[in-house]
């Protein structure tokens, strides 16, 4: 798995250019800095992989765009320790940057070709990430309640499965929307179980589907 000067430095310019997007939290510039992201993609790809633009990954999903994927993060303000449980595992960048950003992460994905090749991928890379799995309407109980969940699909809406294993306290990121574009909504639970919504503007993500789990 190379990982050469070149790729180094076409990650420092992917860094600057979601640093004058907006990203200003610096432990997650310093994650998107250190993991290799040409190794989630296909060879095809390589070119490309520090260009902040999403790519397909095959099983009709993609790799996120990183400024989507540190928007997302930087959001559910995670703190070390954080239990968060991330609902579509994709290529497992994502849950690469949760645990650079010292959470530790359940990640579910419903896509059995994409789960299997990712599970075994990212223990290669040497990451500690839990991959399980399903669907991800239904979360994974046997390990809530979770400081965070993120959800990385559109939702046309959030299950009230997930909202249950949310523990107080914690936050929910998810783009929401049954249309083409979704408006990315951080829901907070007090300590008395109340739930507050935030707006972030729009984004576009592949849709997640609900009781579908694909052999």
């Amino acid at each position: 798995m190379l990982d050469t000067y070149r790729h180094k430095g076409m990650r420092k310019k992917l860094v600057e250019s979601i640093k004058q997007k907006g990203i200003t939290n610096e432990n997650i510039l310093n994650a998107i800095n250190k993991i290799p992201r040409h190794l989630f993609l296909d060879s095809s790809f390589l070119e490309y992989a520090y260009d902040d633009k999403p790519f397909p990954i095959g099983s009709g999903q993609t790799i996120s765009q990183p400024y989507t994927v540190a928007f997302q993060s930087q959001l559910l303000d995670v703190q070390k320790g954080n239990k968060v449980l991330e609902i579509g595992s994709g290529s497992g960048y994502q849950a690469c940057v949760l645990e650079e950003l010292g959470a530790k992460v359940f990640s579910i994905e419903r896509q059995k070709k994409l789960y299997l090749k990712t599970k075994t991928f990212i223990a290669e890379l040497g990451y500690k990430a839990r991959f399980f799995y399903g669907d991800g309407n239904k979360g994974v109980p046997a390990f809530a309640p979770y400081d965070r969940i993120l959800i990385t699909a559109a939702a046309p809406e959030i299950s009230n499965e997930l909202l249950k294993q949310l523990k107080p306290g914690g936050k929910l990121i998810v783009p929401l929307g049954k249309g083409d574009v979704q408006t990315m909504i951080r829901i907070t639970k007090t300590a008395d179980n109340k739930l507050i919504e935030e707006k972030f503007g729009s984004f576009r993500f592949v849709p997640m589907l609900r009781n579908k789990a694909d052999d």
